[in-house]
């Protein structure tokens, strides 16, 4: 059953990527951000018999999800999968986890914040883990560094208005040194932020000239010299300081849990996540910020590496490898197709969702066949007995299912 996505035109979205991808009229009118091919409430995708997805779960449950999906997640649909096209970098972020996300939407909800109000932090209850799988190359910021590393890069830049952050770490390199380090980054008053902003500026312009472009800091140094020149009077730019910065490979991925803060710099990927679209905001962005919240789901224990290498797999799939990461609510595959390859199939477990990026691919689930291009995506109801994939143009299909518990 083809899904036909639901299509969100952020402004740091591409006018170009994603049209180009999937195939449709290039430039856009709009930039576009994201397709999202799933059943959330903010926005489900249309089958082929134009029921939304999220009515035709409802409607059969069981045959849709299966017995297990239906006694552990109450009858909905547990993950959403999303093409992204990043042009500009998105805001500072992080998620809550499972308990901070009830408490958080039933705290909103007792203070009668509109679930479509500006200022509302939990548009639901659920917590958003993510994995994102670059398709282009793909950059972001993604976890705080280990503290060793950022006093390095705060010596190679050497500002002077930031050496007593760079002190405040070197006596207490650690969690709570990187928290007490951010907390005074965004809390700082605009004018004393705007000349720290313009300090480091200067220092990383001098050490983009003296490295160029192969410095060991020269991406950090773009960074936030980009950053700065539209935010420059923004927290965010300073806490970038504080992250790994991760340029990734198509086929690379990152994998985000609860309370990891990050920023999508630039790049097309494939992005996977719990149903949510629960966003606390901590700076490069005109939206709501809620610092006190943040910190309440912030996580800053340093993490050396958020990189998710692709890992070869046998569950008798041809081409198949997975994505591994802790979270029940899904599980990420890629199927590699050649040209000239002979069929592959599997019996489904549950529901999945199928995600062509590249080339052509034919899907029979035994009730329906469709034909997927780049930018495609089909659902396949966990009553299925099989699932084939042929494709004698070669394509590239990621695999979305319910993961275990």
């Amino acid at each position: 059953m083809a899904l036909s996505p639901v299509v969100q035109a952020y402004a740091w979205g591409s006018r170009t990527a994603l049209p180009e991808l999937c195939g449709t009229a290039s430039p856009a009118p709009h930039p576009v951000a994201e397709h999202w091919f799933g059943a959330h409430d903010s926005g489900s995708s249309l089958c082929t018999d134009g029921r939304g997805l999220d009515a035709r779960i409802a409607a059969d449950p069981l045959g849709e999800l299966g017995d297990r999906v239906v006694d552990e997640y109450g009858g909905g649909l547990p993950f959403l999968v999303k093409l992204l096209s990043a042009e500009q970098a998105l805001s500072l972020q992080a998620h809550p986890s499972p308990e901070r996300a009830r408490e958080g939407y039933a705290a909103e909800d007792a203070r009668g914040i509109a679930l479509d109000a500006n200022n509302r932090n939990y548009r639901d209850a659920n917590h958003k883990p993510e994995i994102l799988v670059a398709l282009t190359e793909f950059h972001a910021l993604v976890g705080f560094r280990p503290v060793e590393r950022t006093i390095a890069l705060f010596d190679a830049l050497d500002v002077a208005l930031l050496r007593p952050y760079r002190d405040m770490l070197a006596g207490q390199p650690d969690a709570e040194g990187l928290r007490a380090v951010f907390t005074t980054f965004v809390t700082m008053p605009h004018s004393a932020l705007a000349d720290v902003v313009s300090d480091l500026v200067g220092c990383a312009v001098g050490y983009l000239s003296a490295h160029g472009v192969d410095g060991p800091w020269s991406p950090v140094a773009a960074t936030v010299t980009e950053l700065a020149e539209r935010y420059p009077s923004d927290p965010g730019v300073l806490a970038a300081m504080l992250l790994n910065r991760v340029s990734l490979h198509p086929g690379e991925a990152v994998y985000l849990g609860p309370g990891q803060l990050h920023a999508y710099l630039n790049g097309v990927g494939v992005e996977v996540m719990a149903n949510s679209d629960n966003v606390l905001r901590g700076g490069l962005t005109p939206k709501h910020v809620d610092v006190p919240e943040l910190m309440r789901v912030l996580e800053f224990t340093p993490l050396p590496d958020p990189t998710v290498q692709p890992t070869p797999v046998d569950r008798g799939i041809p081409g198949e490898v997975d994505y591994p990461t802790p979270e029940p609510d899904f599980a990420l595959s890629r199927i590699d197709l050649p040209a000239g390859t002979e069929s592959v199939w599997w019996r489904p477990e549950g529901p999945e969702v199928l995600l062509c990026t590249t080339g052509s691919v034919r899907v029979h689930d035994g009730d329906s066949t469709e034909v997927l291009g780049a930018g495609g995506a089909c659902w396949v109801p966990a009553s299925a007995n099989t699932v084939t994939l042929s494709g004698a143009e070669g394509a590239t299909v990621f695999r979305t299912r319910v993961g275990d518990r």
